[in-house]
């Protein structure tokens, strides 16, 4: 029998090696006899580890880390076909500390099998909602997601089943969801992660989607750099309309939904779902005016759910577990989990799902092991280049969307970014204006003019924060979009927070 070798095929991956590791396991397996097979599985979101090569033993899986091709031949004189020992040796995969201690549901089978392999999927769990789904009205469809408390993991934490009944509720012929997969934040991989690792997962949650708000065509919107998600995507759909998953007669049940895949222009703003619209359609990415919303009028003026890939990837276990399992999960209006990415100067960064309600202490301290320079943490930033600097004396608050939205920060996407005591944070309040100057899709003057002139103050030798004060205001309360009236969070947090690297007295008292 064949010794299983799971080597990674994400992009993270490939960019360190495993595509060379992989051809020379096999070379060197053949040179010594030895029979194996070499699959390519998704990534377990041990990023500090990758490339991580698996190997199935009789004990269960176990793992070696930040492996170069140099590697390989020591592998093979240390027995690791038989979980030998190795200094490379994490030990039994599912017992590392970082993997352990998570609660996945989202991403809990992420990186045991080959993407595509539509077999494995419905072997481990897979399809499992859409089957309930299928049984179910529309309108029970989005009863269990209201019961699920869901809120979507793009940014807003906007409750999931409003959208979902808006959709439902127009009377028309022609209905689209489209998956948000433009991940622009800066220090996040989940939806790359999931899209490279798990693809069946989000069509499953799109399909179930579909059938919940009547609409019978999908698209995923995705960024152009990610190649490879495109790839595993577009392999993935057609397996899936193969196995009768998707298509036409959705394993005959009457029931249709196709899907596509559409690749962005590499522009941030159209994270944004207007702008991502326009894209869609063929324009320049530029926000709409709102009202009217994309779920009475998106895509080609016809009702349209957008959620972005986590959102739609969380549905799945709703409907195959029901609504009143997720919401056990999380704390108050925060239910279910949330893929938190790890990044910056962390010692172990990567991937951690836990319910929310869990701290920035904790993720940073307990999974990121602290800063891999050694230093002190000085601040961590949650949400993306527009989320908040927030310091030391408030890493123990929850991270749920009250609390956060309580500091004036967000969780967003769930990404964190941790930086050490070296960092200027007047520089870092300099680059949130500068971003935004070089993101904004120009639309309207706050964003356009104000991030620029923005940075321009905070250049000067002694900067003038009441006029930066003064622009903040302008561009949360003129903002077309978020875009322009979230590039303030960052700014005022970091003045707020941490004054003496502008310069003043602190301006507030510790809270």
């Amino acid at each position: 029998m064949n010794t299983r070798i799971f080597i990674p095929a994400d992009m993270l991956a490939i960019a360190l090696g495993a595509n060379e590791i992989a051809v020379a396991m096999a070379s060197e397996a053949n040179a010594r006899g030895e029979a194996i097979e070499i699959i390519r599985n998704g990534s377990r979101g041990l990023c500090w580890a990758e490339p991580l090569v698996e190997v199935q033993t009789d004990t269960g899986r176990i793992a070696y880390g930040n492996i170069t091709i140099n590697d390989v031949g020591g592998l093979f004189d240390a027995d690791f076909l038989k979980g030998g020992a190795h200094e490379k040796c994490l030990g039994a995969t599912e017992e590392i500390p970082f993997l352990k201690a998570q609660e996945r549901f989202i991403f809990k089978t992420c990186g045991l099998y080959a993407p595509c392999n539509i077999v494995a999927y419905e072997a481990h769990g897979g399809f499992a909602g859409l089957r309930a789904a299928l049984a179910l009205s529309s309108e029970k469809i989005v009863d269990e997601v209201q019961t699920s408390g869901l809120r979507g993991r793009g940014g807003a934490g906007f409750p999931a089943a409003i959208k979902w009944r808006t959709v439902l509720d127009v009377d028309v012929s022609q209905k689209y969801v489209v998956c948000n997969a433009d991940e622009g934040d800066s220090g996040t991989f989940a939806d790359r992660l999931i899209m490279e690792g798990d693809p069946f997962r989000l069509i499953e949650g799109m399909v179930i989607a579909g059938l919940a708000t009547g609409a019978q065509e999908g698209v995923v919107y995705l960024r152009s750099e990610y190649p490879v998600a495109k790839r595993v995507l577009e392999t993935a759909i057609e397996r899936a309309e193969a196995a009768g998953w998707l298509g036409t007669n959705i394993q005959g049940s009457g029931k249709d939904f196709t899907l596509g895949v559409f690749v962005g222009g590499g522009s941030y703003v159209c994270g944004e779902e207007t702008a991502l619209l326009e894209s869609l359609e063929g324009k320049r990415g530029i926000v709409r005016v709102k009202p009217p919303i994309p779920a009475l009028e998106g895509l080609h003026g016809k009702p349209t759910l957008i959620n972005n890939v986590i959102t739609l990837c969380a549905v799945p276990d709703i409907l195959a577990r029901g609504g009143a399992w997720h919401g056990a999960l999380g704390v108050g209006r925060s239910t279910g989990t949330l893929p938190f990415q790890l990044a910056g100067d962390v010692k172990y960064g990567g991937l951690v799902e836990l319910p929310f309600g869990r701290s920035l202490r904790e993720l940073v301290e307990d999974f990121g092991g602290g800063t891999r320079s050694g230093l002190s943490v000085k601040a961590i930033q949650i949400g993306g280049p527009l989320g908040a600097y927030l310091p030391p004396h408030l890493f123990d608050t929850p991270l749920d969307y009250e609390a956060m939205a309580a500091l004036g920060a967000g969780v967003g996407h769930g990404g964190i970014v941790v930086y050490n005591e070296t960092t200027d944070m007047r520089q870092q309040a300099r680059y949130a204006f500068e971003f935004c100057a070089h993101e904004s899709c120009g639309k309207c003057t706050p964003c356009r003019i104000g991030s620029v002139r923005g940075a321009e103050v905070l250049a000067e030798d002694t900067p003038d924060l009441h006029l930066v004060d003064d622009l903040c205001e302008v561009m949360i309360d003129g903002s077309a979009c978020a875009m322009g009236g979230m590039t303030p969070v960052p700014v005022q947090s970091a003045i707020k927070y941490f004054a003496d690297d502008f310069g003043t007295p602190q301006r507030v008292a510790a809270e």
